[in-house]
């Protein structure tokens, strides 16, 4: 398949800095050559331009950390992403998760005439040890990044809410896996949506296998099916590089097992993967593993 590569080289979102280098990481743990080696065309789009944190005043927003320059570059990456054509996989970098924002509102746009026009209903694999399910009201730090879900399906600031228009992610159409680490209100939140949420319990018990027909069972409907993947659903053992791990997460094989078979069903259209940090890793482990994942994704095999 056509696969196009987007960094989104921003950390505004979060409460730790280096995700921003996460993109290089991706890149220079040799995504674009695994790609290719799997017989993929791959162009490699480069960067969206972000501002950097040190030129911008945090708190210009109150309750909200780096709400403009966020909403601009998730604003561009909703853009950037519509206007590639429909048959094309958007492989976006992250950067941390609030570039979801934009990557899962532009796949939904694409091949639609761009932003404003009409998105494909789209199936969202949330990949995560967290839910990323706050609003402005609830969040207790205020970093976006803790935010998208919400956004996504229509919540929180309008703004970011209606960076495709009218068009979001129907709560039922949302399926997380990896879950371990949720804030109270959030949970409150999460409760009244529709969301299912895979906790690491639910793993432990029903297996990958099991969960991901579930999932595939509950999204065949969607038009579309994006994947977004967060290097702390892994494990802290198989990915030190993260800004908020969480211990207990998804071991090396369970990652691996779950990309191969949503490989397998051929409905994946888009991944994001992000909060990859440099600074925080061991020569560059997180990144390699990472990019694993996503060869995975798009058919890798052992035999």
């Amino acid at each position: 398949m056509d696969i196009s590569i987007l960094g989104i080289p921003m950390d505004l979102g979060a409460g730790r800095r280096g995700v921003d280098m996460g993109p290089s990481a991706l890149r220079n743990a040799h995504l674009a050559a695994r790609l290719r080696e799997l017989g993929h065309a791959v162009s490699d789009l480069g960067d969206v331009d972000v501002a950097l944190p040190e030129t911008l005043d945090k708190h210009a927003h109150s309750g909200l950390a780096f709400l403009d320059p966020i909403l601009d570059a998730c604003r561009t990456t909703t853009q950037r992403l519509a206007t590639l054509p429909a048959d094309t996989f958007p492989l976006t970098l992250g950067g941390d998760h609030s570039v979801s924002m934009g990557t899962v509102t532009g796949g939904a746009l694409r091949g639609g005439g761009g932003v404003g026009g009409q998105g494909a209903r789209t199936g969202l694999i949330w990949v995560d040890a967290h839910t990323d399910y706050n609003t402005p009201g609830s969040s207790p730090s205020g970093n976006i990044h803790g935010m998208p879900v919400a956004h996504l399906t229509g919540l929180g600031d309008e703004r970011l809410a209606a960076l495709g228009g009218d068009w979001h992610v129907r709560p039922e159409d949302v399926v997380m896996i990896g879950i371990r680490s949720v804030d109270a209100r959030e949970r409150e939140l999460l409760r009244g949506a529709g969301i299912k949420a895979y906790t690491m319990k639910d793993v432990d018990q029903l297996g990958i296998t099991r969960i991901h027909e579930e999932a595939l069972e509950r999204l065949a409907h969607t038009e579309r099916l994006h994947v977004s993947f967060d290097a702390d659903a892994l494990d802290p053992a198989v990915c030190p590089g993260v800004g908020t791990p969480v211990p207990g997460g998804l071991t090396y094989r369970e990652g691996h097992l779950l990309m191969e078979l949503l490989s397998e069903s051929g409905r994946v259209t888009g991944m994001d993967i992000v909060e990859v940090n440099p600074v925080l890793d061991t020569r560059n482990q997180t990144a390699e593993i990472m990019v694993g994942m996503a060869a995975s994704l798009l058919g890798q095999r052992i035999l």
